[in-house]
């Protein structure tokens, strides 16, 4: 049994100044929260011995009284570091390669995991470390010396501590941009700069929007509560109000700018088309009047809130369904087909748009004007790869990369109704479904780096 995570990150600091703190293990609870201490007996050496402490109390209960000596594996000099804990009948191993860019580092983490006990340490040490890789990365960054290039636009994003905008940061961070992120809640996990509002009114939260630097800043707006929530009045106009209030208030704070933002993303969904049936949808394809309360109902006025903002370039970013293996869409989808129920939903033939989260963010950087080779006008953007699959396709692919059954029984929508009460979820996301791609993008000549499913899912499950 074995299980195996490769994540990557590019940092804005050179591979020696990134090795230095890399290959000082007692640095490593630093970075990485899920690590509380760190003792060699040795010099770092390959050979070398030693020993961790999960910060996780259980973990740390059973990992300090049972587990064997952690062993350097591997090392070379200023690139490479391998970790490995052995465990009864197998081990688990965290292997870091620094690679040299153009203008940074680019930090590869590789986690695999054997033996008996693979799913256990999985789901506890080896899941955290990977989880937490993209904050993890920017951490060490930071020790290592990284600092803002005060000639990159500052970007602030608003409902950044979501899974989209801490993956968006990171990339921003990666690029030498100084990130700020504007929060309902402090989240100490996060490692960025951040501002606290109620996403109602105009605060002093809106100083963040102001820059003394040339380049100016740049706006993300991700703000709004999660959408799978029982579709019902009251949720959906919390759903409409926790979106338009918070768009409102920061379109009153740019009126108040001494000069514009240099650029607004303002998110959206391509759920604004409700249930698009067989209709082949653009950005140019007219929305639906009135269409399902709970998806025209709520994107249509998030978008109309921007009206009046103040800035150079406004893109209303309509995203698909974002493959991410940390993304809640996909881990509900991942985990009924592991429990073997990965069959069609419903007819099967709805169908279902999505985009892999390395080309939105790449997305993303071009809607803000920060990809000098793609250049997207103002206005509606859909984010969504160029081969859109029924339910059918796309259940099957998760079955073959989850190394399920060819064959798993379906799921008729009576009974998705029922489930749905349970979960306090809405049926109608997944018995609707889109046909959506891009003819913005493939006139700007964006090319995707992962145009198809099952590549796409290869990818983030190895």
């Amino acid at each position: 049994m074995s299980w195996t995570r490769t994540a990557s990150a590019n940092l804005p600091v050179t591979a020696e100044e990134a090795w230095r703190v890399l290959s000082d293990l007692t640095r490593w609870p630093q970075w990485e929260p899920a690590i509380a201490s760190v003792r060699l007996d040795a010099p770092l050496a390959k050979g070398a011995t030693g020993s961790y402490s999960p910060s996780s109390r259980w973990v740390r209960a059973v990992h300090d009284r049972a587990a064997p000596p952690l062993r350097v594996s591997g090392l070379e000099e200023g690139r490479h570091l391998e970790l490995t804990q052995p465990s009864p009948g197998g081990a688990m191993r965290v292997r870091w390669r620094l690679t040299p860019l153009g203008t940074g580092t680019r930090l590869t983490q590789t986690l695999e995991v054997s033996g008996p006990l693979t799913p256990a340490v999985a789901m506890s040490m080896a899941g955290v470390l990977d989880r937490g890789f993209t904050d993890a990365a920017v951490r060490l960054a930071r020790l290592a010396g990284a600092t803002p290039d005060p000639a990159l636009p500052r970007v602030v994003i608003a409902g950044g501590s979501g899974a989209l905008g801490r993956l968006l940061a990171a990339r921003l961070f990666g690029l030498g941009h100084d990130v700020r992120v504007i929060t309902r809640r402090r989240d100490e996990s996060l490692p960025f700069d951040q501002v606290v509002w109620d996403g109602r009114r105009v605060g002093d939260w809106a100083q963040v929007l102001r820059s003394e630097h040339s380049a100016g800043v740049a706006l993300v707006n991700l703000a709004g509560k999660l959408v799978d929530v029982r579709p019902t009045e009251t949720n959906i106009a919390e759903l409409r109000r926790s979106r338009v209030d918070s768009t409102r208030a920061l379109v009153a704070a740019s009126r108040g700018l001494d000069r514009p933002l240099v650029a607004w993303l303002q998110a959206s969904t391509t759920a604004i088309w409700s249930d698009a049936g067989e209709q082949r949808v653009t950005e140019t394809t007219p929305l639906p009047d009135p269409g399902l309360p709970q998806m025209t109902g709520v994107a249509r006025p998030w978008e109309e809130a921007t009206a009046g903002a103040q800035t150079d370039h406004l893109v209303l970013l309509r995203t698909s369904i974002v493959l991410d293996r940390h993304a809640p869409a996909l881990q509900i989808l991942a985990r009924l087909t592991r429990a073997g129920l990965g069959g069609r939903v419903g007819s099967g033939r709805q169908w279902f748009c999505w985009v892999h989260h390395e080309d939105w963010q790449r997305i993303a950087l071009a809607a803000l004007c920060l990809d000098p080779q793609v250049r997207v006008p103002e206005g509606v953007l859909v984010a969504a790869a160029p081969h859109p699959v029924r339910n059918t396709e796309l259940m099957a692919a998760l079955r073959r990369r989850l190394r399920r059954p060819t064959a798993a029984p379906p799921t008729p929508a009576p009974m998705l109704h029922i489930g749905a009460v349970a979960l306090r979820s809405d049926p109608a996301l997944a018995l609707t479904g889109r046909h959506c791609t891009s003819a913005v993008l493939a006139d700007a000549g964006f090319e995707f780096v992962h145009p198809d499913l099952d590549a796409a899912l290869a990818e983030i499950y190895g």
